[in-house]
C-alpha cells in the first residue's frame, strides 16, 4: 500500500494543479490501459498506465530494453514507446525508498532504467520526493550522475537531503535540489466502514469508552522469516518475540484493544504476506484475549487504510508508510525501524525519539522502548499537533513547485504532450 499511497498522492496533487494533462503510471503490466486505482480527478485530467520494465523477455514491447532500441528509430511501434516519445517530463519516486542499492544490484537497476531513458531522450527528470542511498562505492557514481543531470531533485527529510547535497557535490543547486517530505502526508483517507467486519464496526462504534486502541502494523517480510531479517538486516532483536511481548503487556492491563494492520498485500503464502503475519499474531494473542484482538481486512486500500489508522489512540508500524499515515493524521506514532530512512521522516514531525532499531537494540530494549512510546502518547500527540500542519504544508508546497517544474517543461517544448 507504500507505492499506491505514494502513487494516489501524485496522481491527486498532479491533477489539482495541471487539470488539462494525461499522466501515465509505469507499471510491471502489459500494453497500456486505463488506470484501475481509485483516484480523484477532474474530468479533464487523463490518467492510464503502461507497462515498462526490466526482464529477460527483451522482446517484449514493455522491455526496458526494446524501449530503448525503439528510441533510435524513426518509426515506434510499441504503445508504450509511443506514450514515452510523447511525453513532457518523467516523475519519478523510486518507490519511495528503492534508489539505494540496499536491496541488491538488481533493484537498483530497474529503479534507475527510467531515470536512465528519460535523460538518454533529453526528456526533464523530476525526481519527486524520496530517499537517497546508501550505495556501495561502485554505484555511487552512476547514482551522481543521475542526480546532476536531473531538471529536480527532491529528498523527502532532511538526513536524505545531506546525502543528495553529497552525492550533487559542486553542481548543488538551491533552486533545483529541494528538501521535501514524503508525499503520501499529502494522503487523502477515505471512510471504509463498509469494508469492515461487524466486530471491528463495532469496536470503534464504542470509541475511547472501550479503551485505548492500540493500532499495530505487523511487517511479513520480517515476521515470517526472522533468519532472513538477521541475515539481510542484521537484527539483534527478535522482531516476533518484541512484537507479541509488547502487544501482550499492553492487553494484560486488561483496558486496551489491539487492531493488527496489514499494510503490504501479497498472494497468500508469499512471504512477505503482512495478513499471514497479522493473523499469525492474532492467534497467538486470542487465547487470553479473544474479545479486544481485532485484524483488518486486506481488502482495504491506501486511503481506507490511512482512515482506519486515523481512528487510533496510538500506532506502531514495521511498514514506512503505514505510520505515515498515523503521523499524518496525528496519531502517536511509534516504528519498529530496521533501516535509516524511519529516522529523517520521524525527526520531521517531532517524533524522533519513537523511533526503535532492532539492529542496535535487544528484545526486550524494543519492547520497553515501545512501552515507553504508549505510555507518553499524550505528549506525542501535542507535539504532533505543534508539528504536522507545517509538515502538511510543505507537502502542498513542494507539489506547487513540482507543478510547475512540469509546466515550464510543457512550455519549453514544442507541441502538447503528456506528462
Amino acid at each position: 500500500m507504500g507505492v499506491s499511497a505514494l502513487a494516489v498522492s501524485a496522481i491527486e496533487s498532479i491533477a489539482q494543479r495541471i487539470p488539462d494533462a494525461t499522466l501515465y503510471v509505469l507499471d510491471y503490466g502489459r500494453g497500456v490501459s486505463s488506470i484501475t486505482q481509485v483516484v480523484s480527478t477532474p474530468p479533464s485530467f487523463g490518467v492510464k498506465r503502461a507497462g515498462a520494465y526490466r526482464t529477460r523477455r527483451a522482446w517484449r514491447s514493455e522491455s526496458w530494453f526494446r524501449l530503448n532500441v525503439e528510441t533510435m528509430c524513426p518509426v515506434v511501434i510499441s504503445t508504450t514507446a509511443q506514450v514515452l516519445r510523447r511525453a513532457t517530463a518523467m516523475l519519478d519516486v523510486s518507490g519511495g525508498d528503492s534508489f539505494t542499492t540496499l536491496y541488491g544490484m538488481e533493484r537498483y537497476r530497474s529503479i534507475a532504467d527510467p531515470k536512465r531513458y528519460a535523460l538518454r531522450r533529453g526528456r526533464p527528470l523530476i525526481l519527486l520526493p524520496q530517499t537517497y542511498g546508501p550505495f556501495t562505492k561502485e554505484v555511487e557514481a552512476d547514482a551522481a550522475n543521475i542526480v546532476r543531470q536531473a531538471s529536480g531533485c527532491w529528498a523527502r527529510d532532511e538526513r536524505s537531503f545531506a546525502v543528495l547535497r553529497a552525492l550533487l557535490g559542486d553542481s548543488f543547486d538551491p533552486a533545483k535540489h529541494r528538501c521535501g517530505v514524503d508525499m503520501a502526508f499529502g494522503l487523502r483517507a477515505r471512510d471504509g466502514t463498509q469494508k469492515l467486519p461487524p466486530s471491528l464496526r463495532s469496536t470503534l462504534e464504542a470509541g475511547a469508552d472501550a479503551g485505548p486502541l492500540v493500532g499495530f502494523n505487523v511487517s511479513g517480510l520480517i515476521y515470517n522469516d526472522p533468519e532472513g531479517a538477521r541475515a539481510r538486516y542484521g537484527f539483534r532483536a527478535d522482531y516476533a518475540a518484541a512484537v507479541e511481548a509488547f502487544l501482550e503487556a499492553v492487553l494484560g492491563t486488561g483496558a486496551a484493544r489491539v487492531l493488527l494492520v496489514p499494510h503490504v498485500v501479497t498472494p497468500a503464502g508469499h512471504y512477505e504476506s503482512d495478513p499471514e503475519a497479522c493473523d499469525r499474531v492474532a492467534a497467538t494473542l486470542r487465547d487470553r484475549h479473544a474479545d479486544r484482538v481485532f485484524v483488518a481486512p486486506p481488502t482495504l486500500d491506501q486511503s481506507e487504510m490511512k482512515w482506519l489508522i486515523a481512528r487510533c489512540d496510538w500506532f506502531c508500524g514495521t511498514r514506512m508508510h503505514s505510520t505515515i499515515a498515523g503521523l499524518s493524521s496525528g496519531v502517536p506514532t511509534a516504528t519498529i525501524a530496521y533501516s535509516d530512512k524511519a529516522q529523517g521522516v520521524f525527526e520531521s514531525c517531532g517524533q524522533g525519539a519513537h523511533v526503535v532499531d532492532p539492529r542496535r537494540c535487544e528484545t526486550q530494549d524494543v519492547v520497553d522502548h515501545l512501552l515507553r512510546s504508549f505510555n507518553g502518547r499524550d505528549v506525542a500527540r501535542a507535539s504532533l499537533a505543534a508539528h504536522v500542519p507545517g509538515v502538511l504544508g510543505m507537502a502542498e508546497q513542494q507539489m506547487d513547485d513540482i507543478a510547475a517544474m512540469v509546466r515550464e517543461s510543457t512550455s519549453s517544448d514544442a507541441g502538447s504532450r503528456p506528462a
